[in-house]
């Protein structure tokens, strides 16, 4: 286990260990070593990037942290928040993002906005994403454990271009959502036609 601590002010006041602790009561252990993987990433990413590794480092640590939150709990947070009633035409896939910062902030206290940010786009993209934005999705890709042909390709071209190695990504992701005839959230749509500008500028 990595010995790193973040600073209080982040974490709502918790040392890295109390958020493990926090993290087991909600994801069964693949999941929770997933997310170990991905704050490794992260970190790695950022530091290669020129991003906060700190920030990086907590928002992969805790990017999954409403990953197996039940669909009713969702639902539920979905309506009473008033997030949106688009939203219910989604699953777990999308909604462990952008609804599960709430769950993470109820929990935990982290409110570190451009960490919530990063979780909160994590599942989606979206046209505006920092490079932290960008650090963490593709982390969530290329974490060691993915060893499909085209998270291998992700990773190799993370080596050289954070930006195309998001695309390799987002084209992988929405080749497959179209193969299931499953809906398209249109954050998704937008980030990959606002990533192909970045690129070509």
């Amino acid at each position: 286990m990595n010995d790193y601590e973040y600073p209080l002010n982040m974490t709502g006041g918790h040392t890295r260990t109390q958020l493990l602790a926090l993290m087991h009561q909600r994801l069964d252990d693949a999941r929770f070593d997933h997310c170990v993987r991905v704050e490794q990433t992260s970190r790695e990413l950022a530091a290669q990037y020129g991003v906060d590794v700190d920030q990086a480092g907590l928002a992969g640590l805790l990017h999954d942290y409403a990953k197996q939150v039940a669909p009713a709990d969702f639902e539920r947070v979905i309506k009473v928040q008033g997030l949106g009633t688009e939203l219910l035409q989604y699953n777990r896939g999308v909604w462990h993002g952008m609804v599960g910062v709430w769950f993470l902030q109820a929990e935990t206290g982290v409110s570190d906005p451009a960490v919530l940010q990063a979780i909160r786009r994590h599942t989606t993209g979206d046209p505006e994403m920092t490079k932290l934005d960008m650090v963490v999705f593709l982390a969530d890709f290329i974490e060691p454990a993915r060893e499909l042909d085209v998270e291998k390709k992700a990773r190799h071209v993370a080596k050289k271009s954070l930006t195309a190695a998001c695309l390799v990504e987002l084209q992988s992701t929405l080749s497959f959502l179209v193969s299931k005839g499953a809906r398209i959230h249109p954050l998704t749509l937008a980030t990959y036609n606002a990533l192909v500008a970045r690129k070509t500028k």
